[in-house]
């Protein structure tokens, strides 16, 4: 009786230990696991731009007037000159004709004083005087010819009508966008991009872009840095950037795109996620213990941090870090997550395109 007894209070009490471990083993802090990998890691530079077309133009008025026609071309090509639409020009017309008529008028003075100058009925300074006149009013009529001719929207160059905005009988106003008209050629098509001004010194010509837009999420875009304004905005405190696209892009003219600019790319470097660093260490983990360790890091990013001393391919890394870790304390592994290869890291900004 004495051995069951102590058997059974043996037995109770293994497990109670056994629960009270289990217990402390659940309580304990719950931390994931990040394995570090290798991969390309590559600091960007992030903008936002608009795709247009390399050459282009717009054709608009500064007169408030009603359009009369307008012709049904858009997507069409035009010639340099073709007019493509015809403002209301009736009260101009109808002041020409009173001008011209006056014209007249005064021909028939200059003759007259020329003839009684001839015959020395008047003087050669009332000559002048009259001949003065009318070569004034050949200079108006010749401007009120200009601004009827003004009513006649031309094509500025060569190329495709892009966009028609108007229609027959609309009156234009002179405030806002005045464009009727958008022509150019669809391809070479270019981003025109805004870069922050603390951005800019790192942009160079030639760097390769990957692009990012809401039409196309599965599909991986690229551009390259073609040119660099000399001159920014001092307002919006930003420099403008023209990105080169491919000539079989599926961008159309119009799309906002994001932009991740590649500054820098290191390949085949150890990758970690920035969020896994704090204080410029890391927490890597050893059985169910946490190890500080200090790094020494690379290219920084949004995501991902190249890492150049401190931790070895394969090691893990808790991530999330917080500032409630401590050096060699016990945790609870949870989940885990393995860095793709090729990851790529990026500069303050949302990620675009293939950069992750």
């Amino acid at each position: 009786m004495k051995a069951r007894s102590w058997l059974r209070a043996l037995l109770l009490l293994l497990v109670a230990a056994a629960g009270v471990a289990a217990w402390r083993f659940t309580h304990l802090p719950e931390v994931k696991a990040v394995e570090v990998r290798r991969g390309t890691a590559a600091e960007i530079v992030y903008a936002t731009g608009v795709v247009e077309p390399r050459r282009w133009a717009r054709v608009s008025t500064l007169q408030r007037q009603r359009i009369v026609a307008i012709c049904d071309c858009e997507g069409q090509r035009v010639k340099q000159g073709d007019v493509l639409a015809q403002l209301d020009d009736s009260v101009e017309r109808a002041t020409l004709a009173e001008m011209e008529a006056r014209r007249a008028r005064l021909e028939g003075d200059v003759a007259r004083a020329k003839s009684l100058m001839d015959r020395q009925v008047t003087s050669q300074t009332t000559y002048e005087q009259v001949l003065t006149q009318l070569r004034e009013y050949e200079a108006r009529v010749e401007a009120q010819k200009q601004r009827i001719e003004e009513l006649k929207l031309r094509a500025p160059m060569d190329g495709v009508i892009l966009r028609k905005d108007g229609e027959v009988g609309e009156v234009l106003t002179t405030t806002g966008d005045t464009t009727l008209f958008w022509i150019g050629e669809p391809k070479p098509l270019r981003i025109v991009a805004d870069v922050n001004e603390d951005d800019i010194p790192r942009v160079q010509v030639g760097q390769k872009a990957l692009l990012r837009n809401d039409g196309h999420k599965d599909t991986i875009l690229d551009a390259t840095v073609a040119e660099i304004t000399p001159k920014g905005d001092p307002v919006n405190k930003t420099f403008r950037v023209y990105l080169s696209l491919p000539d079989d892009t599926p961008l159309a003219i119009g799309m906002s795109v994001e932009a991740n600019i590649v500054v820098a790319e290191h390949a085949g470097v150890l990758l970690i996620p920035g969020e896994a660093l704090i204080d410029g260490a890391a927490f890597r983990i050893e059985g169910r213990r946490l190890v500080r360790v200090p790094l020494v890091l690379g290219l920084r990013g949004t995501r991902m941090v190249e890492v150049l001393s401190g931790l070895k391919d394969g090691e893990l890394v808790a991530s999330p870090a917080t500032g409630a870790m401590r050096d060699g304390q016990r945790v609870r592994v949870v989940g885990g997550t393995l860095l793709d290869r090729g990851a790529a890291t990026g500069s303050e900004g949302a990620p675009a395109g293939a950069a992750p």
